[in-house]
């Protein structure tokens, strides 16, 4: 059960982190209108698995995991009067906080959230800073998913546009191939054709390289997924993107601006660029840095599934 954390300093509301509710306590409000917004307390102590040593007036509190189990820290919490209890994780990954089998006899009145280490680290951030209240929902999925309609369309819009162009690309292939026939340029069209056939050729060696190369990248997703790993593939993912953007933007532009995706430039280190490649550069980086710097936003989803579709 995915949980939102929206969080306000001083009455300004400031960032939204999203974490793991316990599969036990009560169930967490679904509609952000109707939660409540309680101030944020830090633990003392901060693992909260002793009593506290003042008790607290229906605040949240936020404690550190680790050296008691999640049950005990939410029961040390409600006895201490706490409204709801926020787990910061010693990791970058969220867990399941769910209760041993022979506790059947929990009776834990408030909810538990689980956050991830960078989450906390802000959260600690925001509460130097002055009075912090968080409020705390759990949105319900709904029926239909409007990224999953998104990203059908976009799919399904890729593969139409990928068979509309290559039929265009034919079909003008074909008149350009007529008119130097009928000018009587069958020399240069032979030669045209015969370098320029827009084939590639996949070999067993190269088949068999890609799948060594793929499985040991997922060996590597499994065994080094920390938080370098990750940042390293984002930019990666952001190179890829940046390249495939601009590939299908200067494909699409230049059937517009022929003269200037016929114009070249030599540029150090990349030898001669086209004038609409240069001009098209600058707005593909951008997209691919913004991307990267508001990914954790709700609305990141849709640059991502842009620079996917731009790298397949």
């Amino acid at each position: 059960m995915l949980v939102k954390v929206q969080t306000w300093v001083k009455n300004r509301e400031t960032d939204e982190f999203v974490g793991v509710g316990a599969r036990f306590g009560p169930i967490i409000e679904s509609k952000e209108k109707h939660a409540n917004r309680t101030g944020l307390l830090i633990a003392d102590p901060f693992d909260c698995c002793t009593p506290l040593k003042e008790k607290v007036a229906g605040e949240v509190l936020l404690v550190q995991r680790g050296d008691c189990k999640f049950t005990t820290k939410a029961k040390v919490a409600e006895d201490a009067g706490a409204s709801a209890i926020i787990i910061l994780n010693n990791r970058h990954e969220l867990y399941k906080m769910v209760c041993d089998q022979n506790e059947t006899d929990l009776d834990i009145n408030i909810p538990a959230v689980l956050l991830p280490k960078d989450a906390g680290t802000i959260l600690q951030g925001l509460l130097s800073l002055g009075k912090v209240s968080v409020q705390l929902y759990s949105p319900d999925r709904p029926l239909v998913d409007t990224a999953e309609v998104f990203l059908w369309l976009m799919a399904v819009g890729t593969i139409l546009g990928a068979s509309y162009w290559s039929a265009w690309s034919a079909r003008e292939a074909l008149i350009e191939q007529e008119k130097l026939l009928k000018d009587g340029h069958e020399s240069s069209v032979n030669i045209e054709a015969e370098g320029s056939t827009g084939m590639v050729d996949i070999t067993m060696t190269s088949a068999m390289l890609f799948i060594v190369v793929a499985s040991l990248f997922l060996v590597m997703l499994y065994k080094l997924m920390s938080h370098w790993f990750v940042e390293l593939l984002v930019v990666i993912f952001c190179i890829g993107g940046v390249e495939g953007l601009q590939t299908c933007l200067v494909a699409l532009l230049s059937r517009w601006f022929k003269p200037a995706a016929r114009s070249f430039v030599k540029v150090p280190f990349f030898g001669a660029v086209s004038y609409l490649t240069l001009a098209v550069c600058p707005f593909c980086i951008v997209s691919a840095v913004l991307w990267a710097v508001y990914r954790r936003m709700p609305y990141a989803w849709i640059g991502q599934d842009v620079l996917v579709s731009a790298v397949l």
